[in-house]
């Protein structure tokens, strides 16, 4: 049976200690991990800290952190401030981000973000591993000092959420994970020659990779309103969210529908967005329907060769109601 992960949203919970009993709720049922997203609502870390508080035995992550929004030292301090609050549950996922998030709301130059992501890695994993900041590469230049507290024996996994064939290979010679989202299983079965590629680069296998793609999920025993709500939601990442999301969904063969969703937007159009996204891409995008037919989306997805575990998570539209009848049907695979 598969791993099964959860990608919990928390702008849709009014307090951090909702989102804490949601994970609790989630380690009930079997979940493998339980990860937050941080962009421009809450800062995520007192919600990790305390989920972990609050839970036992699951992981808990960052889907994902931008190395923009916080120093490398200080994500180094993060991960291992919240390792050391889960008992070793926690990993660390980091993104390239975007020109939207970086610059108008961190401030920063979206400047070479790959060569940034593969440092902030790299120097992250120096200060979790020697007790030391100092590094000296193209774009992060530090000249030192010491973590003052004792190291851990293993060091929090690093994960990437990458989209592009050349950031995949990076996520393969230097991730402990790989969390992909929107690809086809054509897609990601190609993608996964990136990984692959990297991982060989890196003198390993793509075995030391975790890979637990993203995939939106909506169970509900009326299939047109579960498909409605995915429709706007995938449509909204494809045209709305950033450049990079709709572009990698293009290069998998579908660049008219991005075309068409991106003119929409152009004019605020959200009902034209999500008519613009055809039934056939939108099945192999996510997973909506009746608790069945969610669960066998779900496995067959998990069945391709490389993939670790699917993380699931919900859309906007979905109510509390929803949400649990959502991931209490998923949890049914991992029994």
């Amino acid at each position: 049976m598969p791993e099964l992960d959860w990608f919990l949203d928390v702008s849709q919970y009014d307090r951090p200690q909702a989102v804490a009993e949601r994970a609790a709720r989630a380690e009930e049922l079997g979940y493998r991990t339980v990860t937050v997203g941080e962009t421009t609502g809450w800062n995520v870390v007192p919600a990790l800290s305390l989920i972990a508080d609050r839970t036992d035995e699951i992981d808990i992550g960052t889907a994902v952190l931008s190395p923009y929004g916080r120093s490398p030292a200080l994500l180094a301090q993060t991960a291992l401030t919240l390792a050391d609050a889960s008992d070793g549950r926690f990993r660390l996922g980091l993104g390239p981000s975007s020109p939207a998030i970086t610059e108008r709301w961190h401030g920063r130059s979206f400047d070479r973000p790959l060569r940034r992501l593969r440092e902030t890695v790299e120097l992250v994993r120096t200060i979790s591993t020697e007790g030391t900041s100092a590094y000296h590469g193209d774009v992060i230049d530090v000249d030192g000092l010491a973590f003052e507290r004792p190291l851990p024996e293993s060091p929090p996994p690093i994960d990437l959420a990458t989209l592009g064939p050349t950031a995949t290979e990076l996520a393969g010679r230097f991730g402990d994970g790989w969390l992909p989202q929107l690809f086809t299983r054509d897609g990601l079965e190609t993608r996964l020659e990136d990984l692959r590629r990297g991982a060989n680069l890196g003198d390993r296998t793509i075995d030391d990779v975790r890979v637990a793609p993203i995939v939106r999920c909506v169970v509900d025993d009326d299939p047109d309103r579960a498909r409605s709500l995915a429709r706007s939601a995938v449509a909204f990442m494809l045209g709305a969210y950033g450049p990079f999301y709709g572009k990698s969904v293009a290069e998998q063969g579908y660049p008219d529908v991005v075309e068409a969703i991106r003119d929409a937007w152009a004019e605020r159009d959200t009902d034209a967005m999500a008519n613009a996204l055809p039934d056939d891409l939108l099945d192999e995008l996510a997973a909506t329907g009746t608790p069945d037919e969610v669960r066998e989306w779900v496995a067959d997805y998990a069945a391709i060769d490389g993939v670790d575990a699917v993380q699931v998570t919900f859309v906007d539209g979905m109510d509390e109601a929803d949400r649990e009848r959502s991931l209490s049907a998923i949890a049914s695979l991992a029994e």
